[in-house]
């Protein structure tokens, strides 16, 4: 479902689903480390992006177009907002999509660390979705 820089990330979906998009979560390592002691911004920005594209996904699933869409979602662009350095904890993110149109969608996507109230960072992305 997700692109294989998810599993480099080590991404996992979060079992606590509801008809939601699903929440990704990232665990801290050496592989998403910065400086000592955070995760890297491209990390974070990273997790965001997968977030945002499991929420299109999703969103095109409820539409019964997940079929057609599958490997066609390509970033037209991306602005991330970086609030506070992200600890040595797990990193949860999930997408919010607020346009999809024939061919353009438009995805908000936060990652948050100990409150979603409290994000460490916020992205803002525009997708080109490939219609069947």
């Amino acid at each position: 479902m997700l692109p294989p820089y998810a599993d480099l990330l080590g991404l996992t979906v979060d079992p606590d689903l509801s008809d939601a998009a699903p929440v990704l979560i990232m665990p801290f390592g050496d592989d998403v480390l910065g400086r000592p002691g955070f995760l890297h911004g491209g990390a974070i920005s990273g997790l965001m992006e997968m977030a945002a594209i499991a929420a299109l996904q999703h969103a095109l699933a409820a539409e019964g177009g997940a079929k057609e869409s599958r490997g066609r979602i390509k970033p037209i662009n991306v602005t991330v907002d970086f609030m506070r350095g992200g600890r040595d904890k797990p990193t949860r993110a999930q997408g919010v999509v607020t346009r999809l149109g024939n061919r353009v969608a438009n995805v908000e996507a936060t990652a948050w660390q100990d409150d979603p109230a409290k994000p460490i960072a916020a992205a803002r992305m525009n997708y080109m979705v490939a219609r069947g």
